[in-house]
This record gives C-alpha cells, structure tokens and sequence, in this order.
C-alpha cells in the first residue's frame, strides 16, 4: 500500500480523491459514514515490489510520506498500527483506526488512506493471493474485511515478527508465519470490536475467488440464499456492490493472465469471464480510466504504479 520507508517516489499521475469527514470507533463497534461526491475511480497499483515474490512487509510513517491514492490489486492486505491512528476510505466507507488495531482488506478491495496523527507509524502486510488462500487452509482460506484490536502481548509480539523481515526479500516463509499469526488473532479478537462479516458475505467472497464469472443469481444458487440478502450484506461488508466488486476480480484476472505471457488480451478476457472483448474494454474503461491496450502500455501502468498523494492531514 505505501512507499518503501524513507524513499516516497513522486510521479505526475493523480487521482482525485474527495474524502467524508472521519468515521469512529464508539463503544466497541466500528460506525462508518458514506464517502461523498461522485463514484470514486481507483488506480490499480500492485502490492507486492515484484511479481517473483510471495510475501512483502512494507511500513510507513507520517512523518515521512509516501502514501498512495486510493488503490485496489490483487493481493490481499492487513495494515497494522503500532503507533497514532489514521482514517482510511475503505470502498464506499471510511474508518478510523487506532494504535494496536489491525485493518484487512480482501483483493478487490480498494482502500486509501486518507489521514493520519503525526505520530503515525504503522506496518502493511501483503501476500500473494494464491499463496495466502494455501497459507490459510479451509474455510479460513477466504480472506475477509477485518478490523479487530490486538492485546498488548499479541501487538507485542506481532510487531516483532514483521520488523524482523520488512522490507526484505526471501521472506516467504517468515511472511506466511506472521500472515497465519495475525488471522489467528483476528479471529480470536473479532468480538472485541465489530461484529465479523455476514456468513452470505464470507460464501460471496469464497466463491467469486473461484469464478468471478458468477453472477448474483449464480451466487444466489450456489449459496442458496435470497440475492437480496447477498447483496445487501456483501455492501454492507465490504463498502462495494457486489457487481463491481466482480468486475474488479475479473480485471485483475485478466491482467494476471497478460502478465502472465501466455494469453493476449482476447483470450485473457474470454478466460477471465468476460463475454466479450468490448465488455473488458469498458470494464476498463470505467474502473480505470483507460482502454486495456492502454493500460499494458509500459509508461500509463509505470505511472499508475508510481503515483503518490501529497501528504498532510
């Protein structure tokens, strides 16, 4: 999600980001308010520094910068507080995180973050997407939005482990060991601070992984559960439709598979679900910007990688 620590790249491309005032957590639950103005567009900046490795620790501070516009990519994500609090734009929502509390977002997910306390510091966890789902066996597999606060002991020992490899390469293994870490104690804090995602919302997120061609009345067998009930859940969770969420899983499906060498972008739209080349094209065009020959192009996705917002509260 963030710059290497000391090092806050700069480029020419912006997105424009208009932010709700701050949500809060009141009496142990977490309160959201809507993001206002016009859909947010997102850029698509991948988390990890390289497609060769599996697992990446990067960690950011106030004081220094870095921070990048609101974002989604395929690798799911957990940014942990160890010191301040900050406010993220999670989808269609915003919250506010404090000192010994974590933030998860699943891939798809497109998050921000919006503002910080000068004492900010924080570490932002990321693992490939397969490799997590194999990291996390069965049903944990999914990954799920979180937000849970940690004991001191647990914060404690957390933050050790992922000091002892940030920023580093050849950490995979060390990565999947705090990964497995931080979900274990996610699930056993959960009831301290909100009430975990809806099961429909946990099947949604499980299946779409699978095939993201499903579509909501495809869901709707597979879950056996009303696409009302699905619907409002799965944005209810996840502050995105769940048609835009899919779309979402769908391009980076299609941009795996161009990444990939072995697909151009008619087969990678075809096997991604899409039904036609044109549906990818607009897809791209409305979630990013631009055309998806465009999008490939070396220096547009260079400088959707690079872009940075200016920091300040």
């Amino acid at each position: 999600m963030f710059a290497f620590f000391g090092k806050p790249a700069r480029a020419s491309f912006r997105s424009r980001l208009r932010t709700a005032p701050v949500g809060a957590v009141a009496a142990g639950r977490l309160r959201f308010r809507k993001m206002v103005g016009e859909r947010t567009r997102s850029l698509y900046q991948r988390f990890l520094p390289e497609h060769s490795r599996r697992a990446f620790v990067w960690k950011y501070a106030q004081a220094v910068g870095g921070r990048r516009p609101r974002h989604f990519h395929a690798e799911p994500e957990i940014n942990l507080l160890i010191r301040g609090s900050a406010t993220f734009g999670v989808g269609a929502q915003t919250t506010t995180v404090s000192e010994g509390e974590l933030l998860a977002f699943p891939p798809g997910q497109d998050h921000v973050l919006i503002s910080g306390s000068p004492d900010l510091f924080l570490y932002a966890i990321g693992l490939n997407a397969a490799y997590a789902a194999d990291v996390l066996s069965g049903e944990q597999g999914t990954i799920v939005p979180l937000h849970v606060r940690l004991g001191a002991a647990d914060l404690a020992v957390v933050t050790r482990q992922a000091s002892d490899i940030v920023d580093r390469a050849g950490v995979d293994q060390l990565g999947a060991e705090l990964w497995s870490r931080v979900h274990w104690l996610s699930a056993r804090s959960a009831p301290q601070t909100r009430p975990a995602p809806h099961v429909l919302t946990r099947r949604a997120l499980r299946s779409l992984a699978g095939a993201p061609e499903l579509g909501l009345e495809g869901l709707a067998q597979t879950l056996r559960a009303h696409p009302t009930d699905i619907s409002r859940y799965f944005h209810r969770d996840v502050g995105v439709t769940l048609v835009r969420y899919r779309t979402r899983l769908r391009l980076l499906h299609v941009i795996e598979l161009v990444d990939s060498g072995r697909y151009d972008l008619m087969e990678a739209a075809s096997a991604a679900g899409f039904g036609s080349y044109s549906q990818c094209h607009r897809s791209f065009q409305s979630e990013l910007g631009c055309a998806p020959r465009g999008f490939f192009a070396p220096d547009l996705r260079q400088s959707m990688q690079l872009a940075y917002e200016p920091c300040g509260n």
